[in-house]
C-alpha cells in the first residue's frame, strides 16, 4: 500500500501485520474474507449488507452482462478521458462493488474502497483478488487514512443514506489531496413534490421491518406490481400513477427488453433498497454546492448528468 494508514480513533499509524492492521498501542484491526474491519456489523447499514450478499452480482456488469454501472460512472465522473494510472482513487460506500469492477477493469489506478456494511464481502467474491485493489469495512466519518492523499474521491448512491449528509461531504473532501477532484452524486430535492412518493410515505414502517420480512413481501408481491407498472406506463399514465405504486422505477432506470427472470431480480433488489435504509435525506443540487465551496474546493460543478438509464444528480470539484 503506497497510501498512510492510520486508527481513527487516535490518529496512530497502521501497520500491517498476520492477523490484520495494528497501531502502537497494539489495537488490531483484523482482515476477515477480503476486507479490513475498523467497524463492526451492527451499525445502521445493515440493511445493505444483507442486500448485496444476498444479491452478490446483480448490479454488477460483469455479472448481469449489461452496462449500466460502467455507463453511469464514467457519464457522471468523466474519468474515461483521463489517464488513472498509478492514481490513487478512494471509493466510498462501495456495496457489492459494481463500480469497484469499473474502476478496476478500466482504469490503472489502486483503488481503496470503503463500507460500512459486510458487504465488503461481496465486493471480495466480485472483485477479489487483485494487487490494486484494498477493501475496508469503515464509516466515511472514520476512514484509516490520513487525511490528503487521494487523486480522485468517489461516493454514488451513499450521500443520502449517511445520518449527516453534510458532515459526510467534509469527511470526502479532506481525503483529496491539494489538486484532487471529489466526485458525488445523491438523490435530489426537484421540489416540493419529491416526497410525494410512495417510498417517503411507507418508508417510516419498511425501515423498521426486519430485512428478511422486508424481502419477502417484496419478492411475494413484485409480479403483480411489474404488471400493474407496466399498465399504467401503456396507457400513458405511468408517470402520474407508478409514483404511488410501491415498486422501483422500471422505466427511468432500467434497460428495456431486459428477460423477465432478470427484471424481476433486479426489481426485488431496488424495490429493498428503496424502502430499506434507516436514512434517506435527498438534498438540493444548490446545497451540496456551497458545501463544496465551504469546505475549501474550487471548479464546483453542480447540475444533473443523464445517461442511457437515469438521470443523476452530481457535484464535483478539486481540492484548493
Amino acid at each position: 500500500m503506497n497510501i498512510s494508514l492510520v486508527n481513527p480513533h487516535n490518529n496512530q499509524p497502521l501497520t500491517a501485520a498476520p492477523e490484520g492492521l495494528k497501531d502502537g498501542n497494539a489495537v488490531v484491526f483484523p482482515y476477515v474474507k477480503g476486507a479490513y474491519r475498523i467497524v463492526e456489523d451492527d451499525n445502521y447499514t445493515e440493511n445493505f449488507g444483507f442486500q448485496w450478499n444476498k444479491f452478490v452480482g446483480t448490479q454488477v456488469d460483469k455479472a448481469s452482462k449489461l452496462a449500466i454501472s460502467k455507463e453511469r460512472f464514467f457519464a457522471e465522473t468523466g474519468w474515461d478521458k483521463e489517464n488513472l494510472t498509478d492514481k490513487n482513487i478512494l471509493e466510498v460506500g462501495s456495496g457489492a462493488g459494481r463500480f469497484t469492477q469499473i474502476i478496476l477493469d478500466f482504469t490503472a489506478g489502486h483503488l481503496y474502497t470503503v463500507d460500512y456494511s459486510n458487504a465488503v464481502e461481496a465486493n471480495f467474491v466480485n472483485n477479489g483478488p487483485n494487487d490494486r485493489l484494498h477493501i475496508f469495512q469503515a464509516s466515511v466519518y472514520e476512514m484509516p487514512f490520513a487525511k490528503g492523499q487521494f487523486d480522485k474521491v468517489v461516493c454514488l448512491g451513499v450521500l443520502q443514506h449517511t445520518p449527516d449528509v453534510e458532515k459526510s461531504v467534509h469527511s470526502l473532501i479532506e481525503m483529496a489531496k491539494p489538486g484532487g477532484e471529489v466526485v458525488v452524486d445523491f438523490y435530489p430535492v426537484r421540489g416540493w413534490w419529491t416526497k410525494l412518493h410512495a417510498k417517503y410515505l411507507l418508508r417510516p414502517w419498511t425501515k423498521k421491518m426486519s430485512h428478511e420480512q422486508l424481502y419477502k413481501k417484496i419478492d411475494r408481491n413484485i409480479d403483480w406490481l411489474i404488471k400493474t407498472y407496466r399498465f399504467f406506463s401503456r396507457i400513458g399514465l405511468g408517470k402520474i400513477v407508478n409514483r404511488f405504486l410501491p415498486i422501483c422505477d422500471i422505466d427511468g432506470t432500467l434497460p428495456k427488453g431486459l428477460p423477465y427472470e432478470q427484471l424481476r431480480e433486479i426489481c426485488v433488489l431496488d424495490t429493498f433498497d428503496m424502502y430499506s435504509p434507516h436514512y434517506d435525506q435527498p438534498q438540493k443540487v444548490s446545497t451540496v454546492k456551497e458545501w463544496f465551496q465551504k469546505y475549501g474546493m474550487k471548479e464546483v460543478w453542480g447540475g444533473y448528468i443523464s445517461y442511457s438509464h437515469g438521470n443523476a444528480a452530481v457535484v464535483k470539484g478539486v481540492k484548493a
